[in-house]
């Protein structure tokens, strides 16, 4: 999926960082965790991470020794960013294919690596609401089919969310989708914990 964007972008490492900060914006990340997980060198990452911060779509943030880069959430360009992340990476299929037809559904978070933007090839989803796991599971093989990923998904009751939220605290999480937009959600921290 990551090949759309190669057209465009001729860097790979620039994809990646893409793909990494513009999924969830709440992540954040430093030079040599960013170098580690790509397994590129510490100067072809430094050589993008300053080429998108000079064009302000990342900035940093010292923190003791590191320096740390997340998404320049005041970016004019940020909702379409993330938007083509969110197609690359398949998230709207998911969304599209999954997700709006579930029924009694209440909310879906991403969780596991792909809520910071790290592309494992599996998508986690938690999934709150009663469900139907046959139509479910049905669903998630289409979705897996058509964007070359593995979903797999959680399912609890409202009662069952705050309790899994309490136990998993530091679990990131980027909430995808709720039935009612004025109703906060509980735990309501977009970014990673």
């Amino acid at each position: 999926m990551s090949d759309l964007f190669t057209g465009l972008i001729t860097s790979k490492t620039r994809i990646k960082l893409l793909l990494r900060f513009f999924l969830n914006v709440g992540t954040k990340a430093y030079l040599r965790e960013l170098s580690r997980e790509f397994q590129i060198s510490t100067n072809a990452v430094r050589e993008e991470l300053n080429q998108l911060t000079d064009a302000k779509l990342l900035k940093s943030n010292r923190e003791g020794r590191r320096i740390y880069y997340e998404a320049n959430r005041s970016h004019p360009l940020l909702p379409e960013l993330t938007s083509m992340v969110r197609k690359v990476m398949g998230i709207d299929s998911v969304i599209d294919g999954i997700i709006n037809r579930l029924g009694a559904l209440e909310r879906a978070y991403l969780i596991g690596d792909y809520a910071v933007g790290k592309d494992t090839g599996i998508i986690d989803l938690l999934l709150v609401g009663n469900i139907d796991r046959y139509h479910l599971e049905d669903l998630s093989r289409k979705t897996e089919r058509y964007i070359k990923r593995k979903i797999r998904c959680l399912v609890l009751k409202q009662d069952e969310l705050e309790d899994f939220f309490q136990k998993f605290e530091n679990q990131p999480k980027l909430l995808l989708w709720q039935t009612d937009a004025e109703k906060p959600p509980v735990d309501d921290t977009h970014a990673i914990s």
